[in-house]
């Protein structure tokens, strides 16, 4: 994304100019996301597929992707630490926030049959990525690192994991046509059956191209604002930067909630999840071997002693509320209140250990 729309771009405009680029940037954010979640529960009507199967790979496929290739681009130019903090610090922002937030506002629905499967995957791609950096550590020390085999490794498990997907799909279609699916297919609107599902498959992709454009374009101008306005670096590290890799879902998953299709956001946050191991550190891994100990920082154990321990609390969490929620066949929304309170709680912390690293 930095290659396409360089950051440079923006450090020499006036702020009224910036002003104006933000506004146009949230209006193409919201018209992007609209087109998106029209297009993803089209198809998902059009193919008589579940809305959360359609989140959970072509919606987050589509909004994983720029971050996958961000990732990887880092691991060639010499940075690949930043491909695992990236990669767990969305984990946490898509259960956490993102899903918090929509529980939230929101009961969310429950598919029991695909999570007791699709949150399993994503819970398990967790655990498995803890327990090699864990044991990478314990093994080589200082010097551990995820080496090539385990980005091969992902990606086979990330080619295994679309297909089983596409499996449940087709098991909920004939499990809705006897009657005996947990979510029984109801009459479809006329207008989905009319249009084409390559029509709405472009839909989607055009949504996605749109959203994360507008996205980084936010980005950059709100940073470079902030820097006028004598916000210090860390702090903009902290909260915009670590905040803009997760907008994209973020915008989508609210825009699907206001436009009745929360299927979607569930989808999305467990589909980007199992993507950002199996997808977006598979293919880091894969480019360049990938530090888990960051040389050369005050703190350079952060990803051992904060990222990961977050990560599995949130997830471990997200999956006693999968459980409950089965039971009630709802998501209660009091659910999305301690998700966000661990965001923001990993927020601060990484905003104190910065300051301290800077200090």
């Amino acid at each position: 994304m930095e290659e396409l729309i360089p950051s440079e771009w923006f450090t020499d405009l006036r702020w009224w100019a910036l002003l104006g680029i933000v506004a146009v940037s949230m209006y193409c954010l919201m018209t992007g996301a609209d087109w998106l979640v029209d297009g993803a529960s089209g198809l998902a009507r059009r193919l008589r597929i579940p809305k959360i199967i359609i989140g959970a790979t072509i919606v987050s496929l589509g909004t994983t992707a720029p971050e996958c290739a961000v990732s990887v681009m880092a691991a060639w130019g010499g940075k690949p630490g930043l491909a695992l903090g990236n990669a767990v610090g969305s984990i946490i922002a898509d259960t956490g926030l993102i899903f918090g937030l929509g529980c939230m506002l929101v009961a969310l629905p429950v598919n029991r049959f695909l999570l007791s499967r699709q949150g399993w995957v994503q819970f398990g791609s967790a655990v498995l990525l803890a327990g090699l950096c864990y044991g990478m550590w314990q093994r080589h020390g200082d010097e551990a690192h995820l080496p090539r085999w385990v980005g091969g490794l992902f990606l086979l498990l990330l080619g295994a994991y679309m297909i089983v997907s596409i499996l449940w799909s087709r098991r909920i279609e004939a499990l809705s046509q006897t009657g005996d699916g947990p979510n029984q297919a109801g009459a479809n609107d006329r207008e989905a059956h009319t249009r084409r599902a390559a029509r709405l498959l472009g839909l989607v992709i055009v949504g996605v191209v749109v959203v994360v454009l507008s996205s980084h374009v936010l980005i950059e101008s709100v940073t470079v604002l902030a820097r006028r306005m004598l916000v210090p670096q860390v702090v903009i590290a902290a909260t915009l930067v670590a905040f803009g890799t997760s907008l994209p879902e973020l915008v989508v998953g609210m825009m699907a909630i206001r436009r009745g299709h929360p299927d979607l956001l569930v989808g999305n946050v467990i589909g980007a999840d199992v993507l950002n191991v199996l997808f977006v550190i598979g293919a880091s891994a894969i480019a360049r071997p990938l530090p888990i100990i960051e040389p050369g920082t005050r703190f350079p154990e952060i990803f051992l002693y904060v990222h990961l321990p977050t990560m599995l609390l949130i997830l471990v969490l997200f999956r006693v509320f999968i459980v409950r929620a089965v039971r009630r066949n709802t998501f209660e929304r009091w659910m999305g209140a301690p998700l966000v309170l661990l965001w923001l709680g990993y927020v601060i912390l990484q905003f104190v250990v910065a300051s301290g690293a800077v200090a």
